[in-house]
């Protein structure tokens, strides 16, 4: 095989559950992840169902945290699903994001060279307001992926006040369809 030719890697999504298990956000991220094609893997983790401290417990990451980190690590492509709260993500989407500084700082995990090349996504559901609204939301993550060097690939953003509104809205189903544009 030449030298020249370039190696295509194959694509793993992480997707980061800050989000009520069953709840609009998760529909939609699941709705827009049924549009991936079929070669592409997948690892779901609802911040939820993990314990993670405010605080680290030592200087070298296990447990929730270890899991987390080689979730980030090991996917080519992050997708953060957080329903809109006070204007940003939700309280266990950001101390998820907060880690990231710790990981940044870890000797021996060479976090920003391993991040660098990544693909940064959000799927959002608000209640009330307008899309304008995620502004905060949507700036901060896409700061964060000019940071880190990854691409920001954007947000799919959908209103749903209740359980179960977005099943309810053909029009946010059919962007969720599209709104991983990969090659199939």
């Amino acid at each position: 095989m030449s030298a020249t030719l370039e190696t295509v890697r194959s694509r793993s999504f992480a997707f980061i559950l800050g989000s009520r298990s069953g709840g609009n956000t998760e529909t939609l991220a699941r709705y827009a992840a049924e549009g991936l094609p079929p070669d592409v893997t997948g690892s779901w983790l609802n911040l939820g169902d993990l314990s993670l401290p405010l605080h680290p417990a030592g200087p070298v990451p296990c447990g929730t945290e270890k899991l987390l980190l080689d979730a980030t690590l090991d996917s080519t492509d992050i997708v953060v699903a957080s329903p809109l709260h006070w204007y940003s993500v939700s309280a266990s989407t950001k101390l998820y994001l907060d880690y990231w500084a710790r990981w940044l700082g870890l000797p021996d995990v060479d976090f920003r060279e391993r991040m660098r090349g990544k693909s940064l996504w959000a799927v959002t559901a608000y209640a009330r307001g307008e899309a304008a609204d995620a502004e905060p939301l949507t700036g901060m993550l896409r700061r964060t992926a000019d940071y880190l060097g990854m691409e920001w690939r954007g947000a799919l953003l959908a209103r749903a006040h209740r359980a179960g509104d977005i099943e309810a809205d053909p029009a946010a189903l059919g962007r969720a369809a599209a709104f991983f544009d990969l090659p199939r």
